[in-house]
């Protein structure tokens, strides 16, 4: 192993920074920027040894690869990391557009939203179907309800979800504003008791395998798609219209107030799903 992918492996294993899929994500993304480095000719290199001619080098790599602006994104935000742990946050701009790299796209009015259907009652382990009716009651992500914990995440009027659950360690809280939602909760009491929705013999990944095979057998994919519903669902509820993507107005069509409350809702769905910006809401309701 050369130096910079061992100083580089030292430096995440000392900044745990955000959930184990994040934490896995961003040393797979590192390790390939080191071996790309030493490929482009930088073969004495440490961690703390990165440079703007470091950054530019990778980039045009990138570039060049023909790589969507959305795949770039995520490696330029992993080498932020890596400049702000070693005190040179300075060696990359915040805004990408200064890189050369295009806005990602956020805006479709084709909807993504999936049920449950018929094919949970062909889940045959019941912390994968727990974990699907959760997914779908409160738009967690496959992680965040496989780790779920009814007796820490039930606080009456809201679920918090810890940050070990969810991408990027961000701590979140969802309301809970339906019938289904606290059924789902009371069997996820019942189920799981003080512990998580993993059996006690079983590890997350393991747990995540099971999950993935019976939604394989059972016909159900892209189970992604239960959080455009409930995203779909919340926008209606809380606007009294149907969003863009499941069927309603386009955003051109509102009025002035009908503009306000719907910028005032994507904010507040923006958070529940667990996402920093407003815009990526357009994915799940369309603009």
């Amino acid at each position: 192993m050369d130096d910079l992918t061992y100083t580089l492996r030292q430096l995440c294993q000392r900044n745990r920074d955000g959930s184990h899929n994040t934490q896995a994500d961003r040393m797979r993304s590192l390790s390939l920027a080191a071996r790309q480095l030493r490929e482009a000719g930088f073969r004495q290199m440490k961690a703390s040894s990165l440079k703007g001619k470091h950054v530019q080098a990778l980039l045009e790599r990138w570039q060049g690869e023909g790589l969507s602006s959305g795949t770039i994104k995520n490696r330029l935000s992993h080498l932020r990391w890596w400049a702000e742990k070693i005190g040179k946050a300075g060696v990359l701009p915040a805004d990408n557009t200064q890189l050369g790299v295009a806005e990602r796209r956020y805006v479709t009015n084709i909807s993504k939203a999936q049920e449950l259907g018929t094919g949970l009652e062909q889940i045959t382990d019941v912390h994968v179907r727990m974990s699907l009716q959760l997914q779908a009651a409160f738009g967690l992500r496959r992680e965040e309800a496989i780790k779920f914990q009814p007796i820490y995440a039930d606080r009456g009027d809201h679920i918090a979800l810890k940050g070990s659950w969810t991408k990027g360690g961000r701590e979140r809280t969802v309301p809970i504003t339906t019938t289904q939602q606290r059924d789902a909760l009371q069997a996820a009491h019942r189920l799981a008791g003080a512990g998580a929705l993993i059996p006690a013999n079983k590890t997350y990944i393991q747990q995540r395998h099971v999950y993935d095979g019976q939604c394989k057998a059972a016909g159900l994919s892209n189970m992604h798609g239960l959080r455009h519903r409930y995203a779909q669902m919340r926008y209606e509820a809380l606007t009294g219209w149907k969003s863009p993507a499941a069927g309603g107005p386009d955003t051109a069509q509102l009025g002035l107030s009908q503009r306000l409350a719907d910028q005032q809702v994507r904010q507040q769905i923006s958070r529940e799903l667990g996402h920093e910006r407003v815009k990526v809401t357009a994915v799940y309701l369309g603009s």
